[in-house]
This record gives structure tokens, C-alpha cells and sequence, in this order.
């Protein structure tokens, strides 16, 4: 399928990608066409082994390979500058591309018997809800994909960190599962965020990772009298909580994720899409401590939780 242009959806241990050969010219925008992803929003390229990725960068940078030895295979996506092989449309118009060598054995299988690049983001519906199970990516995208690999629920359940290696230093992009504590133990300070000369990533538009219903981020204390507001003026109400609700209540639907990083993190995207399909007016996510451990899934739910109705 894929060499002949289709599209593959594949687990990695992040979210499920939507697959395209990287250097098949009809299949890459097949994938913006199935996502409705805009044309200057950078793929990211996936490899099965850092050895093949000269091919498509215009020289490493030195902290490549400390990085790569530490990391890959794994979820972090190095953003450098491209050689030639990378295309417009893989790397969004842009003077970079985006590699990352994902762990998950179906994704390195898969990756070693195409024996090329694979582009992928997540397989959804552009600024929506990453999937993390085989169903999500049916869900959401029908038919548009010619086959689903079923590797079970993904274990990590939020995207790769995204570290830009393009600039004078390195520049965190997007947070992931490998915080900065992490990658300055490898490679020293890196800047954080972006300025006016990074390149664009994926999933750093303000409003992304949304379901269609309305989210709202509010302190634990503040919770059950924001539910009590909305329920008086006949409102339905789904809650993510990190603990049980105090009191049973009629038109609420609560989900308890529990305090467990690991497993708050791995359950996000599917408890959001569960509580998608309550038939709620708003959810309600009660506020995730302020640790450095939980800043990807702080900056997943700010993303989801613009502009609530």
C-alpha cells in the first residue's frame, strides 16, 4: 500500500500515525487531503535506524549523536536542516525536516520491510484529538486510510518531544514524555519555546488537540461549584477528574483518571474521546499538578481548553 501510494495507519508508543512513503510524490498529499491539515504544516519523518538519517539532512549538527544514542529509539522528533531528499511538502515549505525513530516493534517492523522513509503525524482530523487505539483512527477518518495496523493502545499516549537543532542553540518545540531535565542532562541548556526564527512544528497551533465539545481546565477546589453553575442553568456536564466526584449528581458524566502520571497520560486522548460522545455541553478537566513531569499533558489540555464555549 504504501509503495503504491496509500495510506497506512501504524502505532508508535506516542499516538497512531498516518503513513505515507516519504519520497512518493501523489502519496504525501494524500495526507493532508484525509486530514485537512494545512499545506505549510511540517511531517515528520520516520526512520527505523539513525544511520539513514544523513540522507536526509544537510549536515549533523554535533548534538545529534549524543541525542540519538540517548533517545532513539524513542519520542523525540530532532528537527535539522534538509538535504535535497527531504521534499517541500514533507518538511512545509520550510529549510528543516523532522526525524524521529519510533520504538514501537510494529513501527520498526514496518518501517525495515518498506526499506524508506515513512511520513506521519497523527491520524485524526487536523487540530483534533490524537488516536491512541486502532478505532480512534477509524473513527476519524473512515475510508481515507487503506489499512489500519492494530498494535493494540499506544503506551506512552502523548506526541514526541520536538527539539529543534536548526538554530545557534537547541530549542524545545513541543513537550513530550522526555522532558528538558532530560535532554540538558545530555547536551546542556537548551531555550525553550518558540521564537521568531524556530520552525514550525506539529502541534503548536494554540487551539489542537480539541474535541468537538467545548473543554474547560478548572482548580480541583473550584470543580463541583463550576458542575452546580452549569447543571442550574440545564446544562450536561463531563468531567476529567484525578479523583472520585464528592456526590452523585444527575447530567454529569465523571471519569476519575487517577494521579498516576503514567497512566493519566497514557488514558488522555481516549478518556477525552469517551467523554466526546457523552452528550455533554462542556468537560470539565480538573487542573493537573504544575511539576515538570506534567507539563506535556499541561500543554496538551491549555491546547484542547482554547476559546471554551
Amino acid at each position: 500500500a504504501l509503495r503504491a501510494g496509500g495510506l497506512v495507519a501504524f502505532p508508535t508508543e506516542t499516538v497512531y500515525g498516518l503513513g505515507a512513503s516519504a519520497r512518493h510524490a501523489a502519496a504525501l498529499p494524500r495526507i493532508f487531503e484525509a486530514m485537512g491539515r494545512p499545506a505549510d504544516h511540517p511531517l515528520i519523518l520516520h526512520l527505523d535506524n539513525p544511520r539513514f538519517v544523513s540522507r536526509w539532512v544537510a549536515g549533523l549538527p554535533p548534538q545529534f549523536e549524543p541525542l540519538a544514542k540517548a533517545f532513539w529509539p524513542g519520542p523525540m522528533t530532532l528537527v535539522m536542516n534538509r538535504s535535497e531528499e527531504a521534499s517541500d511538502v514533507l518538511t512545509g515549505g520550510q529549510d528543516t525536516v523532522a526525524i524521529r525513530i519510533p520504538s514501537h516493534p510494529m513501527a520498526q517492523q514496518l518501517l525495515t520491510a518498506f526499506g524508506g522513509g515513512i511520513a506521519a503525524p497523527s491520524a485524526n482530523k487536523y487540530g483534533r484529538v490524537s488516536p491512541t487505539r486502532p478505532e480512534h483512527v477509524r473513527e476519524e477518518l473512515g475510508d481515507a486510510v487503506k489499512l489500519i495496523l492494530d498494535g493494540g493502545e499506544c503506551t506512552i499516549g502523548v506526541e514526541s518531544t520536538i527539539l529543534s537543532l536548526a538554530g545557534e542553540k537547541p530549542r524545545l518545540l513541543r513537550p513530550g514524555s522526555i522532558g528538558q531535565s532530560q535532554i540538558e542532562a545530555v547536551i546542556g541548556p537548551v531555550e525553550v519555546g518558540a521564537d521568531a526564527g524556530a520552525p514550525r512544528v506539529p502541534g503548536s497551533t494554540a487551539q489542537h488537540y480539541s474535541p468537538a465539545t467545548a473543554v474547560a481546565t478548572v482548580p480541583s477546589t473550584l470543580l463541583e461549584s463550576r458542575i452546580d453553575t452549569l447543571l442550574r442553568d440545564a446544562r450536561r456536564v463531563a468531567v476529567l477528574a484525578q479523583r472520585p466526584p464528592r456526590k452523585a449528581q444527575q447530567g454529569v458524566t465523571w471519569i476519575n483518571a487517577g494521579r498516576r502520571l503514567d497512566a493519566y497520560q497514557r488514558d488522555l486522548y481516549a478518556n477525552l474521546r469517551s467523554l466526546d460522545k457523552a452528550g455533554a455541553d462542556l468537560i470539565l478537566v480538573e487542573d493537573v499538578p504544575t511539576t515538570p513531569e506534567w507539563t506535556a499533558v499541561r500543554d496538551r489540555l491549555a491546547r484542547a481548553a482554547v476559546n471554551p464555549r
